[in-house]
């Protein structure tokens, strides 16, 4: 289900994130987490992505097997540093031919293990431009369902660190919002006036 239609059916929502494990030993600990979870049925799960996508073939994997053995809707994190763009079509096909309905796309944090990285090869070089690929893919009806995927970005009521300003962060979510997006995920705040001002602009 789309997030959209999750929010259009009910004023408060609970969800659950999820890191992808390292090891097979913690793979299964954190199953065994989640059918301890999934009882409480959540409108939905989140599953991250590491820096540079260090971890995501672990995401992909833990994605796919929630969706396949779960009751559970899990939305993965997508970003788009150390990205090609034929590495991100592989990965919306195979959470499509999963089933998968929701992606929450991200530009993300550079990787630390990389000396030299250049940020300039990569094929995306803001989260608004991973939006409207997916939107691009959504557009292809190469998605079971006739919608492609709910599209999620990040919002950060107190501000981005690499952000100047809170109105130039608003641009740059304007943009996100422009390119696709369907709905907006806010970053933890610590106070609630941070995010009424947000929500305000």
């Amino acid at each position: 289900m789309h997030i959209s239609d999750i929010l259009a059916s009910t004023p408060t929502t609970l969800s659950f994130e999820f890191f992808p494990p390292k090891t097979p030993e913690a793979v299964e600990r954190l199953y065994e987490t989640i059918s301890q979870l999934e009882p409480y049925q959540p409108s939905f799960v989140s599953v991250t992505y590491g820096a540079g996508g260090g971890t995501r073939e672990m995401t992909h994997d833990l994605v796919v097997r929630l969706k396949q053995t779960t009751e559970l809707d899990p939305i993965p994190h997508l970003t788009c540093v150390c990205h090609q763009e034929g590495e991100i079509a592989e990965i919306l096909e195979r959470y499509a031919a999963a089933g998968v309905s929701n992606i929450l796309a991200l530009r993300g944090d550079p990787p630390t293990d990389r000396a030299g990285y250049d940020r300039s090869k990569d094929a995306f070089k803001y989260a608004s431009d991973l939006v409207a690929y997916i939107r691009r893919f959504n557009d292809s009806k190469a998605h079971p369902d006739s919608r492609g995927f709910g599209i999620g970005v990040a919002g950060f009521p107190e501000g981005h660190p690499l952000t100047p300003n809170r109105l130039v962060e608003m641009d740059h979510l304007k943009a996100k919002i422009d390119a696709g997006a369907d709905y907006i995920c806010t970053q933890l705040f610590f106070d609630n006036h941070d995010f009424y001002d947000f929500r305000e602009r």
